[in-house]
């Protein structure tokens, strides 16, 4: 099992992969990604897109599936993800957990970090 700083809040993860999805602000196409929390940083697994518009375009090696695009980006690990929380988008930031989801985001406010829980 995982944990997961959400903010100041640790999140134990029922296993070590998670899932955030939103809305984007402007062309309100659904975006998807999948992360893995280790030692060293987060690691994006896999994005999809439900659409493509400005600042939304799939990867080069996208592919269609059940109407979303999806592609494996390749970028190193990450120490933390900084997600915004502006209140202006149509849609929080939903983080999925297994079957547990948490919506986050939705109002103005400070942005929202997530990082792995320091060793301990």
């Amino acid at each position: 099992m995982s944990c997961l700083l959400i903010g100041a809040v640790a999140v134990a993860l029922s296993g070590d992969r998670f899932t955030l999805e939103w809305t984007h602000s402007v062309e309100k196409t659904t975006w998807r990604e999948e992360w893995v929390a280790e030692q060293s940083g987060l690691r994006l697994l896999k994005a999809s897109i439900k659409g493509s518009g400005a600042g939304m375009e799939p990867g080069p090696d996208a592919v269609l599936e059940d109407g979303w695009w999806v592609w494996q980006p390749r970028l190193p690990a990450q120490t933390e993800l900084i997600l915004a929380a502006s209140g202006a988008t149509p849609s929080a930031w939903r983080f999925c957990d297994g079957t547990e989801c948490r919506d986050f985001g939705a109002e103005p406010g400070a942005a929202i970090t997530l990082r792995p829980c320091p060793p301990t």
